[in-house]
């Protein structure tokens, strides 16, 4: 009797079991179905991205690196044959660069960049710092001094030429937004107001950066870092004999030639309101040429964003980050000198009069020789124009 009870109690389970199976097997066939998404493959939307980039025309891919593609692949060539930049198994350099560029062209968050391509916030982070040190290396090969000659701007241009034969370019500060600490905001705030690192540059006619001096605060005269950058070792260089023009902060020094103080500064030598003395043609001219240096700073920030948006690295990077893209606007230029970007990225102030008065100890300070060189080129160009005109 003991056995059959067994036995019944074992098939009473059994039993029990294939109901209770049965009812499960219902009740998952009569659920209503749930549709998966399809899992996204990150490396082929990466990769379609890029080539969208760099393969759907040059106006797209100016306007998400801010160059175009002849420029982009010469400049991944470049940082790969000097050795300053390598593919990892984890990212090529094609794509290192293009997210470097993008970042700085449209000051984008690294968030937003990792989310784009795929990649963690670490992973966005860690290559901007290496492509940054990367393009910092091409400083000495992108950005050079001038030689003596006269530069074909001017030989071309009878304005210009004989008179500013021996300039070699033109030579400004631009104020460039900047964050730093609380208990040294007070020496980066300029007179515009905000924080700000004062940026020294000379500029060549051709719209290319000769020397770069970033990192000063904002509050700092333009003489005074001046100053610095000619007594810098291996710094800012003037060539024995040669000039360079400045605006009126600078004053008249050894190589620098700026316009005449208390002199109507902007006019138009083809209007109504012509230039009536020497010292008015000299600074029409004068300002006519190195204005350069405004349009190559209107261009540079237009091109990258960065520049002109409250910064969220340390420093350091800011001032790196400065230096990269005048070394990017240099590569540019010299491997595509008619891109299109740089068309209506500036436009020319309307004339307006300068009359701000010279002090005594202004006045002190000129250097006489080259106050006196810039009277010699005032007198011959005014002789030309009224021979001209008369």
């Amino acid at each position: 009797m003991e056995h059959n009870s067994i036995h019944k109690t074992i098939v009473g389970v059994a039993a029990s079991a294939l109901v209770f199976g049965a009812l499960w097997i219902h009740r998952i066939k009569s659920r209503k179905q749930i549709s998966r998404q399809c899992q996204v493959n990150r490396d082929d939307e990466r990769e379609n991205y890029i080539n969208s980039i760099l393969y759907t025309g040059d106006q797209n891919c100016i306007d998400i690196i801010r160059m175009q593609p002849l420029s982009f692949f010469n400049l991944c060539d470049i940082l790969t044959r000097n050795n300053f930049l390598q593919s990892t198994r984890s990212m090529n350099v094609k794509e290192q660069v293009i997210i470097f560029l993008h970042i700085i062209g449209h000051n984008v968050r690294f968030r937003v960049i990792g989310s784009r391509y795929y990649r963690s916030i670490e992973t966005i982070h860690r290559y901007f710092r290496i492509v940054l040190r990367a393009i910092m290396k091409l400083y000495k090969l992108a950005i050079r001094l001038p030689d003596e000659s006269t530069p074909p701007e001017i030989i071309n241009n009878s304005r210009f030429y004989p008179y500013f034969k021996d300039c070699v370019g033109a030579l400004d500060g631009t104020h460039i937004r900047a964050s730093v600490p609380p208990n040294i905001q007070g020496r980066f705030r300029s007179r515009k107001g905000g924080t700000t690192q004062n940026v020294l540059a000379a500029i060549k006619f051709d719209l290319k950066f000769l020397y770069v001096l970033a990192g000063w605060e904002g509050s700092a005269h333009d003489s005074r870092i001046l100053t610095d950058a000619l007594t810098r070792p291996r710094g800012f260089s003037i060539p024995e004999g040669k000039y360079y023009l400045a605006d009126a902060g600078y004053g008249i020094r050894n190589g620098i030639i700026s316009p005449y103080r208390g002199v109507r500064y902007h006019l138009k030598e083809f209007s109504n309101h012509r230039p009536e003395n020497a010292k008015e043609l000299f600074n029409l001219r004068h300002s006519s040429l190195r204005t350069t240096v405004e349009r190559v700073f209107g261009i540079l920030k237009k091109r990258f964003r960065v520049l002109d948006a409250e910064p969220f690295w340390d420093f350091q990077t800011q001032i790196d980050i400065v230096l990269a893209c005048t070394i990017i606007h240099n590569h540019i230029m010299g491997v595509d000198p008619n891109d299109i970007i740089n068309e209506g990225m500036y436009e020319e102030p309307e004339p307006y009069s300068i009359t701000s008065m010279l002090t005594q100890r202004e006045e002190r300070e000129e250097a006489r020789e080259w106050a006196s060189k810039r009277d010699e080129i005032a007198e011959a160009m005014w002789i030309d124009y009224i021979n001209i005109n008369m």
